[in-house]
This record gives C-alpha cells, sequence and structure tokens, in this order.
C-alpha cells in the first residue's frame, strides 16, 4: 500500500481548471513578439465556451513579423514630455508601438503632408491596459498628442465570464504643420467568452478567449478648394477574437474581422510563431498592395495592381454606392457624380479582400 501511495504521488499532476490572466502576461515595455500572418476566409472564429478545445494546428503563414514594445526610454524628448515620468499618472506610458489602427496608417493619402510613423502609447497597471494617446511623424516632426478620453483595451485580474466596455476619444490636430485636424471615437465591448486549450503550429496551450466588438467613428478637416471641410470618414465595425495564454505576452491567436456590406468577413490572421528566415521579407499580397490615386479624388480613380478583382463602394452611411469589376492593369474609376464625403473601397479577388479608404473633393 505504501508503494502504491508513492508512486501515485509521483504521477505528474496536471491542471484542466480555468486561468486567470494579469499584466504580466501582457508585453512590457522592451518586449519582443514574434507574429506569423495568414489567410484563410472559412478559419472557425465563433465557437467558444467553458472547457473548449481549439484546434487550429493547420495554420501556413504567409508573413512573419518581430513586433517591438519600445521602452519610453527610446521615445524622443517631446514625447516623453507628454507621456513619461513628468505626465498626468494617467498618461504615463509603459511602452509605445506601431499602431495598426485605422485610419491612422492611411490618412497621410488624404492630406498635403506625408505621414511616416504612427505609434500607439500604452499604459500598463495592475487592474487594466489602457490606450493614452498617440505620436505621429508628419513631414519628419514627430508630433504627439494625448486621448482626451482614455480606452481601456483590457482590466485584470481576467477570468472567463467578464465582462466590460470603454470608450475612447482622440483629436489629432496637425497645425501647424497642416491645416488638418482627424478625430476617433470608439465604443469597445469586451467578453470573455471561452477557456480551454488552444492548438496552433507552436503548440498547445492553456488559454482565455476575448471577444472585442469595436464600433468606431472618424472624422477628418482639411481644405477643399480653399474651403474647410469636416469629411466623416466610413470605419466598418470590427470585432477581435483572441486567445491568451499565460506569460505569451501577445495573444497566442488573433482573429479580426469587419462587417463588410453587412456580413462579418474575417480580414487578419496572427498567431504567436517561431522564426522562419523564408517569411521574413515577404510584407503584402498583391491585392493589399493595391495602388489608389489620386486621394482626394475629383473625377478618376485610378485603380493598380488588381485586374480582375471585383470592387464596391460604400458611402460613410454604410450604402452601395458603386460596384462592377476591375477590367486593366491601371482601372479608371469614375466617381465625379458622387456627393463630396468620405468612402471605403471593398475590393475582392475570391480569396482575399482589401479595404481602402478615398475621399472625393
Amino acid at each position: 500500500m505504501r508503494l502504491f501511495i508513492l508512486c501515485f504521488l509521483l504521477v505528474p499532476v496536471f491542471s484542466w481548471g480555468q486561468i486567470t490572466l494579469t499584466t504580466a502576461d501582457f508585453a512590457n515595455g522592451g518586449d519582443t513578439v514574434r507574429m506569423s500572418f495568414t489567410t484563410d476566409p472559412t478559419i472557425d472564429y465563433s465557437s467558444t465556451g467553458a472547457n473548449y478545445t481549439w484546434d487550429f494546428s493547420g495554420l501556413v503563414a504567409e508573413e512573419q513579423v518581430l513586433r517591438d514594445f519600445k521602452d519610453m526610454g527610446q521615445a524622443s524628448t517631446l514625447v516623453n514630455f507628454m507621456f513619461g515620468s513628468f505626465a498626468a499618472t494617467e498618461y504615463q506610458a509603459t511602452y509605445f508601438a506601431e499602431s495598426e489602427a485605422i485610419p491612422l496608417d492611411q490618412i497621410g493619402g488624404f492630406l498635403p503632408v506625408n505621414i511616416s510613423e504612427v505609434n500607439m502609447m500604452t499604459k500598463n497597471s495592475a487592474d487594466s491596459i489602457t490606450s493614452v494617446g498617440f505620436s505621429v511623424v508628419v513631414e519628419g516632426t514627430e508630433v504627439p498628442f494625448k486621448s482626451d478620453t482614455i480606452e481601456t483595451r483590457y482590466k485584470f485580474p481576467a477570468n472567463y465570464g467578464d465582462v466590460y466596455s470603454s470608450r475612447g476619444y482622440s483629436n489629432m490636430d496637425l497645425n501647424p504643420i497642416s491645416n488638418s485636424i482627424w478625430r476617433q471615437h470608439r465604443l469597445r465591448n469586451s467578453n470573455i467568452d471561452g477557456w480551454g486549450t488552444i492548438t496552433t503550429p507552436l503548440g498547445t496551450f492553456d488559454a482565455l478567449r476575448i471577444r472585442h466588438d469595436i464600433q468606431e467613428s472618424d472624422s477628418l478637416f482639411f481644405e477643399i478648394l480653399g474651403t474647410g471641410t469636416w469629411i466623416p470618414l466610413p470605419i466598418p465595425n470590427s470585432t477581435l477574437y483572441e486567445w491568451w495564454a499565460p506569460g505569451e505576452l501577445e495573444p497566442v491567436l488573433r482573429i479580426t474581422t469587419n462587417d463588410i456590406l453587412g456580413t462579418e468577413t474575417v480580414t487578419a490572421i496572427e498567431y504567436r510563431d517561431a522564426f522562419d528566415s523564408a517569411l521574413v521579407e515577404i510584407k503584402e499580397t498583391e491585392l493589399a498592395a493595391v495602388q489608389l490615386y489620386p486621394n482626394p479624388v475629383s473625377n478618376e480613380l485610378i485603380l493598380q495592381k488588381v485586374n480582375g478583382a471585383h470592387y464596391v463602394i460604400v458611402n460613410s452611411a454604410g450604402k452601395r454606392v458603386l460596384s462592377g469589376d476591375v477590367s486593366s492593369d491601371r482601372f479608371e474609376l469614375n466617381v465625379s457624380q458622387l456627393p463630396i464625403g468620405g468612402y471605403q473601397l471593398v475590393l475582392s479577388d475570391g480569396r482575399n479582400i482589401s479595404t481602402q479608404t478615398f475621399i472625393k473633393k
């Protein structure tokens, strides 16, 4: 009997219970995380629940990047003045990182100035992770600005069943570099709707599944024909499905969907991965590399590198206003009859979907 008890005690004990996430499980200043990207329009992003098993082991990477979470010691003097130790406590950022927020990486195409870099400022604390502002490099000059309403991205401790909401408001005034202002309103509804184990090409992890539903309303002020005009930008509703595992710093899997013409459509898939030298030089697909100009446009919108794709133009109210097929390598799309305002161009080649924003002046 004693031998039996001893053998039982030597058997490894595995825990299949729910996990709790804290701020220590998320990236901090100085961390780097390698992420792979792939496309799969049929991927199952909706299945979830308690003690669930997710199997995404069949994902095949098409691109890979090293995400860099820069310590505030690497920020400029001006950025540190606004987000460093001299700032109000709620604005003291933990790190900054390149932002892929829409339309921050696109508004340079609307303006008579060049925006070459966009970074989001993030604050980590024991009870939350928040977005406290941005910095942009405009014509070589870095311009930081605080978010007037700070958006909470995560709340801690994070447990299965938690539900929370947060609003964010940012106002980017580029004066005197350019007589332009960009405004963003965001509503984030988050729900930790699953726990269990997830398998990806990197391995198997205990994980929590977090769903973020994001509604965004953006507008841009700039001069058209000498007159200052506010233009609403059509930003589709988006949902982030994230699987977080302890100590992984970024989600082991993140699936992004957008509301495209009333249909929830997968627009991005990224996951934690090991280094693959064959992937690090791949930047984007041909569809994602579409050339669209001029922007703003008066009459003819030129599309290049998308021959054979189907296009749909949607106005700021979400209504389809034009559609058709791209029939040449340099396709001229007549938009002269469209009212002045912001529009979304949706392109599909049957496998991938790309969305870009343009302004009719």
